[in-house]
């Protein structure tokens, strides 16, 4: 390889730098390997939470890929933050918070150190997408590793079967004892949530996009797919560093249509389209909410996956992952195919020989059998959200739903409702002060959700929120409502008994009130909600944009 160190000669080279050299070779450093590009290696091991406690292993791996490459690779940790873990309680507010320090950590690691290449390596929701903005910001050769899915626990139990688990026993559906059975079978091992939720929906964004080796986020956790994954990674920034082929030359515009297109089709979670925009965001790309319905009209949802469906991200891994549907939707000419990936490669040619998943499977529909003709993620207008929301809707909710609105100032008061039975058919759950700046962080509500599916509510009430959703949440809720209430938005003037009309069809959400009664009751609104006054919760609500903009920290 030739000399390709763009950033590390900077730091080693010469006289001057032989400080810098000290140090090195405390570190592991040889004569040889000062004239190696170095990779940094992004762990997000972590102990707190299944998702991350066998990143370091994988990330062993991709320092072997790099140095059998002919690099010189370096690991450095940052955070993570668990949302199945704090899901529910006040800690959930770091949880998207998390995915700016983890952005923001990254790249001063990776600015201060002159790593020529990256490698960072993901498996919870937050980090994810925390790794691929440090990608985008950095703009120098880099590959995202997904750390894989979870096996499925006893009886295809996972974790949104505890939560719901926890409705159910709240409706007398379920003793103590079983209750208990589910808390200790449904979480096996290492690997991020089974079900096409949060991770495993990011995970298949990131390899639509580009930036991750072909088939990394159809991999379970454990195996030595994985491990391979990881050690291909590693070899791949070389190919990169040498062609110079940086993720500006990747995350184009018609990568994030990619992107956007998979996340349809596999029936993924609403907080692709905040991370999606966020991403964006870094990468200088325009995309906007409007862009998900534009693409959404034309792209049908064909994986039958949990939350909403049948099936497991490991039971889709066994016939075949991803790769195959996303090579059905280039035949179609639903993928952009000349976009480059990090394989050197463009899409088409990374797909030119996936062949069809087996005529038996039922888990992925034909394109003209889909389960639903356009979208599920449906983005709503209205008086309620002038700027917009986000559903989930796959039509087995409905598509339409009227009711009377029962206001909770945050997620603990609703969920407390929920399962005392306060809570009743015809109810439109309303959630607020629970967005970016009035959580602060944006918690997820998979708690109360699960709490109604458990209760059998699924189908007779609804919930809507500033706040968002687990991947895992299913049933008749909108999420990202924006402006959210903390800034004076409409949801925040609502009161107990107003009519709520949610139509997923015509994309609408609003409240029987006329412009003059929502004007008068603005008058008299308040913010009496005490957000923190220092710390990083502080600076999360000083900065974040709104969800519409995919709540980043960072200067447009």
């Amino acid at each position: 390889m030739s000399d390709k160190r763009k950033y590390s000669s900077v730091i080693v080279d010469g006289v001057p730098q032989a400080p810098s050299r000290a140090m090195l070779r405390a570190v592991g450093f040889e004569d040889a390997d000062f004239k190696k590009p170095q990779v940094g290696v992004a762990s997000t091991w972590s102990m707190v939470t299944p998702c991350n406690m066998h990143i370091n292993t994988l990330a062993d791996e991709a320092i072997k890929g790099v140095d059998a490459a002919g690099g010189k690779g370096v690991l450095f940790n940052t955070i993570t933050v668990s949302d199945g873990i704090s899901m529910g309680t006040p800690g959930m507010r770091y949880s998207l918070v998390s995915r700016e320090v983890i952005a923001d950590s990254i790249e001063t690691v990776v600015g201060g150190q002159g790593f020529d290449g990256v490698v960072t390596i993901g498996g919870c929701d937050k980090n994810m997408p925390g790794c691929v903005m440090a990608m985008a910001r950095l703009n120098r050769p880099s590959v995202f590793v997904y750390g894989g899915t979870i096996k499925p626990g006893e009886q295809r139990r996972d974790i949104v079967s505890v939560f719901e688990a926890v409705g159910a026993y709240a409706g007398g559906k379920i003793d103590d004892a079983e209750l208990i059975a589910v808390e200790k079978t449904a979480i096996p091992g290492p690997g991020s949530c089974g079900g096409m939720y949060t991770a495993n929906t990011m995970a298949s964004a990131i390899e639509a996009l580009g930036l991750s080796m072909p088939n990394s986020s159809a991999q379970e956790a454990v195996g030595s797919d994985k491990l391979e994954d990881c050690q291909r990674a590693g070899e791949a920034v070389l190919n990169l560093i040498e062609k110079d082929i940086k993720p500006s030359d990747i995350l184009c515009r018609e990568a994030f249509e990619n992107a956007i297109t998979v996340v349809i089709a596999l029936g993924g979670s609403t907080n692709a389209v905040l991370h999606l925009l966020a991403i964006a965001h870094e990468a200088d790309v325009p995309l906007s909410l409007d862009d998900f319905t534009r693409i959404g009209k034309k792209v049908p949802v064909l994986a039958d996956v949990k939350p909403s469906g049948r099936y497991l991200m490991s039971e889709l891994i066994a016939i075949g992952g991803i790769r195959p549907v996303m090579k059905t939707l280039l035949d179609a000419g639903m993928l952009h195919g000349d976009v480059m990936t990090v394989t050197g490669k463009t899409m088409a040619e990374n797909l030119a020989d996936v062949q069809p998943y087996p005529a038996e499977q039922d888990i992925i529909r034909a394109l003209d059998n889909p389960i639903k003709a356009d979208s599920h993620l449906r983005v709503l207008y209205g008086n309620l959200a002038p700027e917009g929301a986000m559903a989930k809707i796959t039509g087995k909710e409905g598509t339409d739903f009227t009711g009377t609105a029962r206001c909770f100032d945050s997620e603990e008061d609703s969920l407390k409702a929920i399962l005392d039975g306060s809570i009743v058919a015809g109810d439109v759950i309303v959630i607020r002060y629970e967005g970016p700046k009035g959580g602060p962080g944006m918690r997820e509500m998979l708690s109360p959700t699960g709490a109604i599916m458990g209760k059998g509510l699924g189908d007779s009430v609804a919930l809507i929120t500033d706040g968002r959703f687990s991947g895992g949440s299913h049933g008749f809720v909108i999420g990202h409502i924006t402006p959210e209430a903390a800034v004076g938005g409409p949801i925040g003037l609502l009161r107990d008994g107003d009519k709520v009309t949610i139509d997923a069809v015509e994309n609408r959400i609003f409240v029987d009130l006329s412009d003059a009664e929502l004007a008068e009751r603005r008058k008299s609104w308040r913010m009496t909600k005490q957000t923190p006054k220092k710390g990083v919760l502080a600076k999360f609500a000083a900065l974040a944009a709104p969800a519409s903009e995919g709540a980043v920290t960072t200067p447009k």
